[in-house]
């Protein structure tokens, strides 16, 4: 049977995988929309298009629901390297994947393809690496000052940029209010991912995400590397850490270097395909 999509979620974070190799379609801005529109298309917290195979190199594009691509995402290579596994394009427990902010090594832990270790990379948080605005400086326990408050941020990078905001108190109604204001602000040039942060002990964190082209999400591979990682540089956390968010939990392990590894859990929705009358709005 035709199947033109598949959709999984990692921790409710719910990704529509496009594989080219089988369904020829254009993503256009209008597109990308329209599909991963919660009311009109398949509804989705974005696409993950691929693989697009180069010799021996499988590389992903990260698509967000307003149509901008996104150069990482950490439940989308989890996502993806479980829809590799199911199709049967991989056949080793380790791999590597191209994406528009470097390569990943992945590493499939069960036999189902559902339990994934992530090497997400080393992060950053020099400024002009992220980037934020300003002069050349580590972005480390500032203040961002805006029109009706102010925070203390930690920016950093680990491939996409990332603002996390340590917080006593965290909430979805807080994330939905200053995560807009924040990821557009002036200081961050290719906008940003927000986390707002609230340590549990040194071993456990909880994270509240605004994500850049996505919104508010439930849970977010790479903002729980960026969470535990700015909460290890400011001394908060030791060098593993459970990040929990609505969707659930990831465990991140931090080296003494900043190196970070992200491993969670995926699990499949459904397969399907677009109706007549879907493909031709999507022409």
């Amino acid at each position: 049977m035709k199947v033109d999509y598949v959709k999984y979620h990692a921790l409710g974070n719910d990704y529509i995988v496009i594989d080219p190799n089988k369904t020829r379609l254009n993503l256009t801005m209008e597109n990308i929309q329209l599909i991963c529109h919660r009311n009109f298309g398949i509804g989705s917290d974005g696409i993950l298009y691929g693989p697009i195979l180069d010799g021996g190199c499988i590389k992903l594009r990260i698509l967000n629901p307003d149509g901008s691509e996104a150069e990482k995402s950490g439940n989308g290579i989890r996502i993806f390297s479980s829809y590799l596994f199911d199709q049967g394009y991989i056949n080793t427990s380790s791999f590597t994947l191209d994406t528009l902010g470097g390569e990943v090594l992945v590493t499939i832990l069960d036999r189902k393809g559902e339990l994934i270790r992530v090497d997400m990379g080393t992060v950053t948080f020099l400024s002009e690496s992220i980037p934020v605005a300003g002069l050349s400086c580590q972005v480390i326990d500032e203040v961002l000052d805006l029109e009706k408050g102010s925070f203390r941020i930690t920016c950093l990078s680990i491939g996409n940029p990332h603002c996390v905001l340590p917080m006593d108190i965290i909430s979805e109604e807080l994330a939905k209010q200053w995560g807009p204001v924040i990821e557009n602000h002036p200081m961050f040039p290719n906008r940003i991912n927000v986390q707002f942060l609230k340590v549990l002990d040194r071993n456990n964190i909880r994270i509240e995400i605004w994500e850049r082209g996505a919104g508010y999400t439930l849970a977010s591979g790479s903002s729980s590397c960026a969470a535990a990682s700015a909460a290890y540089k400011l001394g908060l956390v030791d060098n593993q850490v459970k990040v929990h968010m609505p969707g659930g939990v990831i465990d991140i392990d931090i080296n003494t270097d900043g190196h970070v590894h992200m491993t969670g859990t995926v699990s499949s929705v459904a397969s399907g395909t677009f109706s007549d009358g879907m493909w031709q709005r999507l022409e």
